[in-house]
């Protein structure tokens, strides 16, 4: 089941990149200095409207994931070759909108709007809820994920404290303040090149500018964090252009701030800690929370002291929606502890990067962080 489940999600992102072609005026706004919504580019949404293109592809995902199926169990399936195909209605999709209509008359009748109750909440990642007990669940171990967003707090363990045993195992402050840049070289496979190894560079400045380029059979697939704005652009992405809002972009944030931790205590206004357990191994999870007292991360240091996961949830219309990346092989770099391999696990889409060489302390200007060009498919 956890097979056919990955490749569900695997030929359901496929298809959701694909459909983003569907809107004729896509091409011409590509290089927009608002980020596009969805009536901008899709022309048959009637329910999530208003919304950024990159909010509404973790929405997607999100009923991938709840369903356990890819988008063509609700769109029609000629859109796998098809693309204007995914705006033809079909009765899954009005159905869609149907149930998206409960949850949210649900949440705004008894949870005060917030998205208490989510298409996962009743499927599981299943295609048709379940409405019988399960034994099984009753009297078996608990299967526990440690990426919860509710967890119990251990006062007894101080967020500071953490962060200074983190910065002390990457290599220490002294040494942090000497590595003010890199660039590093290796490979990148995920679904958008059948998980072939392709080649990748990365750059990366302090205090918090972050770069990835993938080079693509199609064109090169480009990802940047200049300080304060985030796109990507590529053959691969859902548009030409995508400009980064949200939770993605403060989590493009996150990604460059692991890079020279320094600053990382900083990320957020408040923290709390509490405790899980990572391939078999407890660590302290320390979370985020935001000026509205929002929780939207999970920071997961080993016993090591280093950071082996960060999670970063973005909310949509339809809930919350977690982008997990995680670190490991970490090396020595100028006296700092760099991570060479590192997997990014999203509702529609994961990738693994994995580096050869990293060459510290270059020269790199402002351009190399800029609103990257767009890439026609070819």
């Amino acid at each position: 089941m956890r097979v056919a489940f990955k490749a569900a999600v695997v030929i359901g992102a496929a298809c959701l990149i694909a459909s983003a072609a569907t809107a004729g005026s896509a091409s011409a706004q590509a290089q927009q200095d608002r980020p596009l919504v969805t009536q901008d580019v899709f022309k048959s949404v009637t329910v999530l409207r208003d919304i950024p293109v990159d909010t509404f592809f973790d929405a997607m995902g999100m009923f991938a994931n709840a369903m356990g199926n890819d988008c063509t169990f609700c769109h029609s399936p000629k859109a796998a070759l098809d693309r204007a195909m995914f705006a033809e209605v079909t009765p899954r999709m009005q159905r869609a909108r149907q149930m998206i209509a409960m949850m949210q008359t649900i949440n705004k009748t008894y949870f005060g709007g917030t998205p208490r109750v989510t298409c996962f909440t009743c499927h599981h990642g299943n295609q048709s809820p379940r409405s019988d007990p399960n034994l099984a669940l009753q009297y078996s171990t608990p299967d526990e994920d440690p990426n919860a967003r509710d967890f119990t707090t251990d006062a007894t363990i101080a967020a500071d404290r953490i962060f200074d045993m983190y910065l002390q195992a990457v290599g220490g402050a002294d040494r942090l303040a000497r590595l003010t840049s890199f660039s590093a070289r290796g490979t990148y496979a995920g679904f958008d090149t059948l998980f072939e190894k392709v080649p990748v560079e990365i750059f990366a400045k302090a205090p918090a500018q972050y770069s990835t380029v993938v080079h693509m059979s199609g064109g090169n697939s480009v990802r940047t964090f200049n300080g304060t704005g985030g796109w990507m652009a590529g053959p691969d992405t859902p548009l030409p252009l995508v400009m980064l809002t949200s939770g993605n972009l403060d989590r493009a944030r996150l990604e460059a701030l692991v890079a020279f931790p320094a600053g990382i205590r900083q990320a957020y206004p408040h923290w709390r800690v509490g405790r899980a357990v990572l391939n078999d191994e407890e660590v302290v999870v320390i979370q985020g929370i935001d000026d509205e007292r929002q929780p939207v991360a999970n920071l997961y240091f080993a016993p090591s002291g280093m950071l082996v996961r960060l999670v970063r949830w973005t909310l949509t219309p339809v809930g919350f929606v977690p982008t997990q990346i995680d670190y490991s092989d970490f090396r020595d770099v100028a006296g700092v502890k760099v991570p060479f391999h590192r997997t990014v696990s999203q509702t529609f889409m994961q990738m693994n990067v994995e580096l050869t060489d990293v060459q510290p302390n270059i020269s790199l200007d402002a351009g190399t962080f800029a609103k990257p060009a767009t890439v026609a498919a070819k």
